[in-house]
């Protein structure tokens, strides 16, 4: 998803995505600890770069809600 389109959205449903993104990372990375490592090494990347654009939309709307009020 582009941080366009996750900018267009509320701040409960992007502590959502960020939270289902998390929740498949955290399942990808157990698949690969007990051996089911057959999964696109670029699948991971992706989530990872995902949830970080949205961690990083969170955190703007954060200080900037600090900063104005």
């Amino acid at each position: 998803m582009k941080a366009s389109q996750l900018r267009e959205q509320s701040d409960p449903e992007l502590l959502q995505v960020e939270e289902d993104l998390a929740k498949q990372l955290s399942g990808l990375r157990i698949k690969k600890g007990i051996g089911e490592g057959s999964e696109q090494p670029l699948h991971v990347r992706t989530l990872r770069r995902e949830l970080a654009r949205v961690k990083t939309i969170i955190r703007e709307r954060e200080r900037e809600k600090a900063t104005h009020g």
